[in-house]
């Protein structure tokens, strides 16, 4: 006589779904995205070691920090970049002196930089969106200069200008054709900052492939 193999019978039990576990892939993901962005705000604290340079009739200095921006969104991305800055101001608004000259504190977001310092974090955005947007999924040198160069101008000089121009102009007073007048002192050093990023960018891509992904 043949025997017959019972199946176990189906079960509409729902499966309980364990936590993510510190050593979850999605843990070790994020873990190396943070420690990037706060390697990120260091180089920008950084780069405010330099003193700023004093612009006559604008009450805001050159500063070498708009490079560390610029990189941040290159580098990071959007929201990473953006990010980076976010933790910069933090830890301004804390009493950290990390602008240059050694500015810190909550006033110098009641000062004529402020327009500036908001202007990072959207700056900082707006270069890497444009910059992957144009880049593509390519590693032509050509292509990724190109693209670092468009996006560190558009998001690193128009974007930040966009904010820190009627800062000036709220906070100081000065009429907003003057502030803008002032600021023309910014365009040489920050064009100078966007063909650095941009050949950086260019070298870290060089040296280190994954650096951008």
């Amino acid at each position: 006589m043949a025997s017959t193999v019972t199946s176990p019978a189906p079960t509409d039990a729902p499966r309980t779904q364990r936590p993510a576990s510190p050593t979850s892939p999605t843990s070790r993901s994020a873990g190396p995205q943070l420690a990037r962005i706060a390697v990120m705000t260091a180089l920008i604290a950084v780069l405010g070691v330099m003193p700023g340079i004093p612009v006559p009739g604008i009450a805001v200095p050159i500063t070498l920090q708009t490079l560390g921006v610029m990189l941040a969104g290159l580098v990071l991305g959007p929201w990473a970049g953006a990010a980076s800055v976010l933790l910069l101001h933090a830890l301004v608004a804390m009493g950290l002196p990390l602008l240059a000259g050694g500015k810190g504190g909550l006033g110098v977001f009641a000062g004529p930089t402020v327009g500036y310092l908001i202007g990072w974090v959207f700056g900082a955005f707006v270069v890497g969106l444009v910059f992957r947007a144009l880049r593509g999924r390519t590693d032509r040198t050509g292509r990724l200069a190109l693209a670092a160069a468009v996006a560190s101008v558009l998001g690193g000089i128009v974007v930040i200008y966009a904010f820190g121009i009627p800062g000036v102009s709220l906070i100081t007073g000065v009429p907003l054709d003057a502030a803008a007048l002032g600021n023309v002192a910014f365009l040489p050093g920050d064009a100078l900052k966007a063909a650095l990023a941009t050949l950086l960018v260019v070298g870290l891509a060089k040296a280190y492939p994954r650096a951008l992904r």
